[in-house]
């Protein structure tokens, strides 16, 4: 059985890259920090798993970080929005685990040096082994 951690991971990329309004406002979207992109662009971070589940069903919850990184200005509200929206559509199959919940849990918006911000959410999902 595949971890529900690297199934999430991979079925948050293909959601966010399947999003034509989102890849229009984005130079890109990454598995991890990119070593070399030019801002706004989205990744894919951190995974934390823990036992979640059923008495006859495998299962696991995951927090799964995703960031929108850019430049100037306060933020981008609209691309913030198509990734909150890609949230919503993370329920399904992944892999040998199926997404029976998903929410943002938490954000946050930082400044970074050189006129950079960061806007990061944790999404937590509740899986069950298919």
């Amino acid at each position: 059985m595949t971890s529900a951690e690297g199934a999430l991971r991979a079925r948050a990329l293909d959601l966010l890259a399947r999003d034509d309004a989102l890849t229009g406002m984005v130079h890109g979207i990454f598995d991890g920090t990119p070593p070399r992109a030019s801002a706004p662009y989205v990744t894919v971070g951190a995974a934390e798993g823990s036992d979640w589940g059923a008495k006859d069903r495998a299962g696991r919850e995951v927090r799964l970080t995703l960031a929108l990184v850019g430049v100037g200005g306060a933020g981008d509200d609209a691309a913030a929005a198509r990734i909150e929206a890609v949230v919503t559509a993370m329920r399904g199959p992944a892999g040998a685990w199926s997404v029976v919940g998903a929410r943002t849990i938490r954000t946050r918006f930082t400044l970074v040096r050189d006129g950079g911000w960061r806007h990061e959410m944790i999404v937590r999902c509740r899986c069950l082994a298919a």
